[in-house]
């Protein structure tokens, strides 16, 4: 099963309660957040509750590794490395790790300690309307692939 990562796009604002529920449950709490969840049914349908404030989709393992690698942290706010991955899983590397995440093998919840969220930075060169959605030339919605071209630029 594939991951997709979903990034909050939207700050608060005159939201309906089952929207901010929503969101809660995908940890999304702050705009420029991201998360990775399974690519499942239930989680499409969180994704579709809460389409006018986040944007979505697949991740690629080289894009994974390197939010791991920049942006990834365990309690105590301190970073992710090769010898934390070593430690705390059966793989070698960030990249063999994310790899392994990607194709269903592992879960990003084996690495011990992993923060839910990434905190990122707001993309370069921004968004392009946070009012629309990605079909509609704004930010909002499925990107599919482009996901991963947004979170380069936030990272």
């Amino acid at each position: 099963m594939s991951k997709l990562a979903v990034v909050r796009v939207r700050a608060h604002g005159d939201v309906r309660k089952e929207v901010e529920d929503t969101l809660q449950f995908l940890r999304l709490t702050s705009p420029n957040h991201c998360t990775i969840i399974e690519d499942g049914s239930s989680q499409r349908g969180m994704l579709r509750k809460a389409k006018e404030m986040v944007t979505w989709g697949p991740i690629k393992p080289s894009v994974l590794g390197e939010l791991l690698r920049e942006r990834g942290e365990v309690s105590g706010d301190s970073s992710i490395t090769d010898e934390k991955i070593k430690e705390f899983t059966s793989y070698a590397t960030i990249e063999e790790f994310s790899e392994a995440v990607c194709e269903g093998d592992t879960d990003l919840s084996d690495l011990e300690d992993l923060k839910a969220v990434f905190r990122l930075h707001a993309p370069r060169k921004g968004y392009k309307s946070v009012r629309r959605q990605f079909a509609h030339g704004g930010a909002l919605g499925d990107r599919g692939e482009e996901i991963n071209d947004l979170l380069m630029r936030m990272i």
